[in-house]
């Protein structure tokens, strides 16, 4: 493995195992009947640097490169009590990630270096009883009133949901803005109106997992991470990572699964030999080695471009698809070895087999990575990361109080008055008061351009928009200003094609934003500009 790790990694590894070995494995068990992690086990993970490989070392990290995350992981799966790699894995890559890239530097010192030093223990929510993979579909709430955010909701399947100390909560800021209107708020755990329920699980015992509840929970405004309506995109850009991650340890515990089966094979007499020399049995194991260290090749390779700075999309989702249903295979066919003892708990092969079911429903399920793959590899999509512009600062609209915001909202409305004239100018002709067609929402832009949109760079959208009530444009974005032609003029920076009809639906609200890019209805070259694109523009009104 010297193309990844060098001395260094490997002196690191053993710190690591031995840590696993001594602090860990001879817990574990009990660990899995009390269905929690000892909050003095993340406490010593920090004092020994674990919790901060990849943080900056003025939040109190090691700063080290990406191969001391994939030997950390490693290892930490070799505890064969994935629950902890749960756990651990949500607070360091998770919960934790999105105050790193877009959290302001009043969220690090208060949340990011106590998670560092262990101190503290995070979780992200995102799923709730109706909303899945489909983000965009989520129902929990955050109102904005003064200097503070009210939020009403529930999520549920939150691993460190009931003994950490605070979440970071995916909520609607904006109701009426799909996509755009999701958005990352950090809520402590022991907040007014902060209520839980923690979950029974078949697998990831030691892991605590909770349903959340929210009302009327009054949160800072200077908790908002990043800006208000990018939460969407943050998280889309965090996948990655929290794919990774799982692809890494799903391959640790194939491997260690192996190594477990091995072992009773070679100590397992039937018929007077042991059952490592009967052909079937050999032979089938022989087949699971041989894939298990294919996908961890190609799991490393992904692990590479991470480490460049390549936004791998298509590469992290095949990666955890693979590693996954590996992983749940492994864990079947291994158990079988061991016949009827097996399936008695005393056997650590039979935890296992638990622990490794969850892994093809987590972090998205496969389904939800096959349309993915198809949509890059069948569809021409591609994506580009939502962190690549984003200032690691908090927004000036995080902490500005409401009376601010009516102010910004009369200068918006004056604007919008004299854009008006100018749609209008652009269109020659009579523009409906509220546009119907991809044409005339199209010409609408102008109008709907906000105040206080702060970018000044040159932006130039190709819009195909194939339809009797569509056609081809050309919209330009510069220095607050924004035009519109017919036709394809110059290069641009990001191409929009789709049926003229299903453009109407996206903008008017009668399609579901996530699902339409899903399924390929709306397709870009640059998602990146999009995300940018859609945050500048009202919404239209019904």
């Amino acid at each position: 493995m010297g193309q990844y790790f060098n001395q260094e990694h490997e002196l690191f590894r053993q710190t690591v195992r031995d840590f696993v070995q001594k602090e860990i494995v001879p817990f574990g068990d009990k660990w899995e009947e009390d269905e929690m992690i000892p909050r003095e086990v993340f406490k010593r993970m920090g004092d020994l640097g674990f919790l901060g490989i990849n943080f900056p070392e003025s939040l109190g990290g090691t700063n080290n490169d990406f191969w001391y995350t994939v030997v950390y992981l490693e290892e930490i799966a070799r505890a064969r009590f994935a629950g902890l790699g749960a756990g651990v894995s949500v607070h360091q890559y998770m919960a934790t990630n999105h105050i790193l890239n877009a959290g302001s530097d009043y969220l690090k010192e208060k949340y990011l270096k106590p998670s560092i030093a262990g101190t503290m223990v995070g979780s992200i929510a995102i799923s709730e009883p109706g909303a899945g993979s489909d983000v965009a579909a989520i129902r929990t709430t955050a109102k904005r009133e003064g200097d503070y955010y009210i939020l009403n909701g529930s999520k549920t399947f939150i691993t460190n949901g009931y003994y950490g100390n605070f979440v970071n909560v995916a909520c609607k800021t904006d109701t009426a803005a799909g996509l755009a209107g999701v958005s990352l708020i950090v809520v402590d755990q022991d907040t007014p109106g902060f209520t839980k329920t923690k979950l029974k699980k078949m697998g990831w015992k030691s892991s605590d997992t909770a349903e959340l509840f929210f009302d009327n929970v009054k949160v800072p405004a200077v908790n908002l991470v990043g800006k208000e309506g990018q939460g969407f995109f943050y998280i889309m850009e965090s996948f990655q990572l929290e794919r990774l991650v799982a692809a890494i340890m799903a391959i640790a515990g194939s491997e260690n699964g192996i190594e477990t089966t091995l072992k009773y094979m070679h100590e397992r007499n039937v018929f007077g030999k042991p059952i490592a020399k009967y052909q079937a049995l050999r032979h089938r194991l022989a087949d699971l080695i041989t894939e298990v260290e294919v996908t961890k090749r190609f799991v490393y390779y992904c692990c590479d471009l991470f480490a460049k700075g390549i936004f791998a999309v298509k590469e992290c989702s095949m990666a955890k698809m693979k590693a996954s249903e590996l992983g749940k295979r492994v864990s079947d066919e291994c158990l079988q070895m061991f016949g009827g003892y097996g399936y008695m708990t005393e056997y650590p092969i039979e935890r296992g087999y638990r622990d490794a079911r969850v892994g093809t429903i987590v972090g998205g399920t496969t389904e939800i990575m096959k349309e993915i793959i198809s949509k890059i590899c069948i569809d021409g999509v591609n994506y580009e990361s939502a962190y690549k512009n984003v200032k690691a600062t908090q927004s000036e609209e995080a902490v500005k109080p409401a009376a601010t915001k009516v102010k910004a909202a009369e200068k918006e409305s004056t604007s919008n008055q004299s854009n008006n004239i100018s749609s209008q100018q652009n269109q020659n002709g009579k523009m409906s008061a509220t546009p119907q067609t991809a044409k005339e929402i199209i010409y609408s832009l102008p109008t709907r351009l906000k105040a206080d949109v702060a970018d000044t760079a040159t932006h130039t959208f190709h819009f195909l928009l194939d339809g009797p009530t569509g056609g081809n444009f050309t919209v330009g974005l510069k220095n607050k200003e924004v035009t519109v032609e017919e036709g394809l003029v110059g290069d641009p920076t990001c191409e929009i094609r789709a049926k003229a009809t299903d453009y109407e639906d996206l903008e008017l609200g009668r399609g579901n934003p996530q699902m339409m890019f899903m399924m390929g209805k709306i397709k870009v070259t640059n998602l990146g500009e999009v995300m940018k694109f859609v945050t500048y523009f009202q919404r239209i009104q019904a």
